[in-house]
Protein backbone atom coordinates (compact mmCIF):
# COMPACT_ATOMS: atom_id res chain seq x y z
CA UNK A 1 0.00 0.00 0.00
CA UNK A 2 0.67 3.50 -0.42
CA UNK A 3 0.51 6.25 2.21
CA UNK A 4 1.99 9.65 1.05
CA UNK A 5 0.95 13.07 0.92
CA UNK A 6 1.86 16.33 -0.47
CA UNK A 7 0.47 19.16 1.12
CA UNK A 8 1.26 22.92 0.82
CA UNK A 9 0.11 25.93 3.17
CA UNK A 10 1.00 28.39 5.57
CA UNK A 11 2.59 28.00 9.15
CA UNK A 12 -0.29 28.71 11.59
CA UNK A 13 2.96 30.04 13.84
CA UNK A 14 6.71 29.65 14.36
CA UNK A 15 8.05 25.43 14.74
CA UNK A 16 8.42 24.35 17.91
CA UNK A 17 11.60 22.28 18.96
CA UNK A 18 11.74 19.59 21.74
CA UNK A 19 14.67 16.90 22.33
CA UNK A 20 13.39 13.05 23.75
CA UNK A 21 14.94 11.62 26.48
CA UNK A 22 17.37 10.30 24.12
CA UNK A 23 18.71 13.21 22.47
CA UNK A 24 16.55 12.83 19.04
CA UNK A 25 15.17 16.36 17.95
CA UNK A 26 11.42 16.69 17.44
CA UNK A 27 9.81 19.26 16.08
CA UNK A 28 5.93 20.12 15.16
CA UNK A 29 4.13 23.19 13.46
CA UNK A 30 0.59 23.84 12.40
CA UNK A 31 0.06 24.02 8.81
CA UNK A 32 -3.33 26.03 7.10
CA UNK A 33 -4.11 24.45 3.83
CA UNK A 34 -6.70 25.65 1.66
CA UNK A 35 -9.03 23.13 -0.28
CA UNK A 36 -9.34 25.52 -3.34
CA UNK A 37 -12.72 25.37 -3.29
CA UNK A 38 -15.67 28.23 -4.04
CA UNK A 39 -16.25 28.45 -0.34
CA UNK A 40 -12.85 28.65 0.81
CA UNK A 41 -12.40 25.92 3.47
CA UNK A 42 -9.18 25.69 4.82
CA UNK A 43 -7.76 22.48 7.05
CA UNK A 44 -5.35 22.60 9.78
CA UNK A 45 -2.89 19.81 9.97
CA UNK A 46 -0.30 19.44 12.51
CA UNK A 47 2.90 17.84 11.02
CA UNK A 48 5.81 16.63 12.94
CA UNK A 49 9.45 16.57 12.06
CA UNK A 50 12.03 14.14 13.33
CA UNK A 51 16.00 14.92 13.57
CA UNK A 52 17.67 17.47 11.45
CA UNK A 53 14.54 18.26 9.50
CA UNK A 54 13.48 19.28 13.08
CA UNK A 55 16.41 21.70 13.42
CA UNK A 56 16.24 22.78 10.05
CA UNK A 57 12.25 23.77 10.50
CA UNK A 58 12.86 25.25 13.74
CA UNK A 59 16.32 27.40 12.28
CA UNK A 60 14.38 28.66 9.00
CA UNK A 61 10.81 28.61 8.91
CA UNK A 62 8.33 31.38 10.72
CA UNK A 63 4.84 31.84 11.18
CA UNK A 64 2.73 32.80 7.38
CA UNK A 65 5.49 30.92 5.86
CA UNK A 66 4.29 29.56 2.66
CA UNK A 67 5.87 25.69 2.51
CA UNK A 68 5.53 22.54 1.04
CA UNK A 69 5.43 18.91 3.08
CA UNK A 70 5.95 15.70 1.79
CA UNK A 71 5.77 12.74 3.90
CA UNK A 72 3.26 10.20 5.43
CA UNK A 73 -0.17 10.45 6.97
CA UNK A 74 -0.94 9.11 10.08
CA UNK A 75 -4.40 9.68 12.12
CA UNK A 76 -4.00 9.38 16.31
CA UNK A 77 -7.33 9.63 18.44
CA UNK A 78 -7.32 10.11 22.43
CA UNK A 79 -9.17 11.39 24.62
CA UNK A 80 -9.17 14.47 27.18
CA UNK A 81 -9.44 13.95 30.42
Amino acid sequence: MLNQVVLIGRLCKDPELRYTTGGKAVGGFRLAVDRGTATKETDFIDVVVWEKQAETASTHLRKGRLVAVQGRLQIRQFEHE
